[in-house]
């Protein structure tokens, strides 16, 4: 053997001799991971809702659990230390949750679970600013939207005043389902009520609303009027005739003019009475006829009048929900309505059978015509309604 082979030799030796060592001293470890396990609850939220995650289940395998990573899908993280959290999800989607879990051997797992976000509705409102009494009210929420496309249900309690429903809460009443409703409106004032949208998910939107219903605005003026009536007829002695009318239906009365003339007799005059009740204001008035000279070819009369029965009316500015309303101010009045209601006239013929001018002769007279003329003056409001 040569000197070059034996030192060869040596250093093989030594090697091996080394690589044994080594192997007694090195032991080759492995990482084990844990075990993630998540329960989410609900599944199904509505936006601004909030989830529950449990993953207390998971399991570390090796070692103990240091950390339990959360991606909710939605941009945002967090780490806790045990497995419980909760999250909330402002907008309607389907988010994914992914956990992490790490143990302390730097092992780790990762579960995940879907998460669906119902969408609100977006509820739009429209409501006329200027309604007067008498008209409807446009309630228009047809704008309104599904952000996700869903068919929505409407729901609106249109009068908080009434209960509707009779169930003892006046603001739970379905008086109408379409987008759009027409408000009928009786009387000025506020009239409040509410809207509820939504989308058959669970998912729902409410607004109460108030519509502003304000009064009429009506320039008056007072026309002057004569309501000219005309009657005739015959009676015999002891009887009478009797005719009503309401002359302050069309006005405020002022005066009233009335003249009962008979026939011409040939002999003395017959004697008949006139008279006027007004009912309301407890009014009764009662003239005679009086013979007038046959030479001057004049017949009998009796006249009768009234004069200054209400104010003359002002002209201006009255406000009311109605034209009735004013009309009802103006004419019903405290110390203006005299001659309101119901007049009666009558007339009794209390001699109307003169003796015959000769005797044995017929009775040249057994009843007389009469005829009665009464003008009535009134005032009549002309109403013109005016913007404001």
């Amino acid at each position: 053997m040569t000197m070059g082979t034996k030192s060869k030799s040596l250093f093989l030796s030594s090697l091996m001799l080394l690589s044994v060592m080594l192997a007694g001293c090195v032991a080759f470890e492995s990482t084990v991971n844990p075990r993630a396990v998540l329960q989410a609850y609900p599944l199904y939220i509505q936006e601004g809702e909030t989830i529950t995650l449990d993953a207390r289940d998971s399991e570390a395998v090796e070692g103990v659990i240091t950390d339990f990573k959360w991606n909710f899908g939605d941009g945002k993280t967090a780490e806790t230390v045990i497995g419980f959290t909760s999250h909330t999800y402002a907008k309607f989607g389907i988010y994914t949750v992914t956990l992490t879990v790490e143990n302390s051997g730097g092992g780790e797992d990762q579960v995940s679970v879907n998460i669906v976000v119902n969408g609100a509705p977006v509820l739009d409102l429209s409501i006329p600013e200027n309604v007067k009494a008498g008209e409807s009210a446009l309630l228009d929420a047809s704008a309104s939207y599904d952000p996700e496309g869903k068919e929505l249900l409407y729901s609106w309690d249109l009068d908080w005043s009434e209960d509707s429903n009779n169930d003892g809460d006046n603001r739970n009443d379905a008086d109408a389902i379409t987008p759009t409703v027409l408000l009928p409106t009786n009387k000025s004032g506020i009239k409040r009520g509410s809207l509820t949208i939504s989308d058959g998910d669970g998912a729902s939107q409410y607004t109460s609303f108030e519509v502003n219903i304000s009064t009429r605005t009506f320039e008056v003026e007072w026309r002057t009027e004569q309501i000219s009536l005309s009657w005739d007829g015959y009676l015999e002695q002891g009887a009478s005739w009797e005719e009503t009318i309401n002359p302050g239906l069309e006005g405020r009365i002022l005066s009233f003019e009335a003249v009962l003339e008979l026939d011409q007799e040939l002999g003395p005059q017959d004697n008949f009475t006139l008279q006027v009740e007004i009912f309301d204001d407890g009014y009764r008035k009662s003239a005679k006829t009086d013979g007038g000279n046959i030479t001057a070819n004049e017949t009998a009369k009796a006249e009768m009048d009234r004069f200054g029965i209400n104010p003359v009316g002002e002209d201006g500015t009255y406000t009311a929900d109605f034209a009735d309303d004013v009309l009802q101010q103006l004419l019903a009045k405290p110390g203006y309505r005299n001659g309101q209601g119901n007049w009666t006239w009558t007339i009794f013929a209390q001699q109307a059978d003169p003796d015959p001018l000769f005797e044995g002769f017929p009775d040249p007279d057994p009843g007389n015509d009469w005829t009665l003329e009464v003008v009535i003056e009134i005032q009549v409001p002309v109403l013109t309604e005016i913007a404001v």
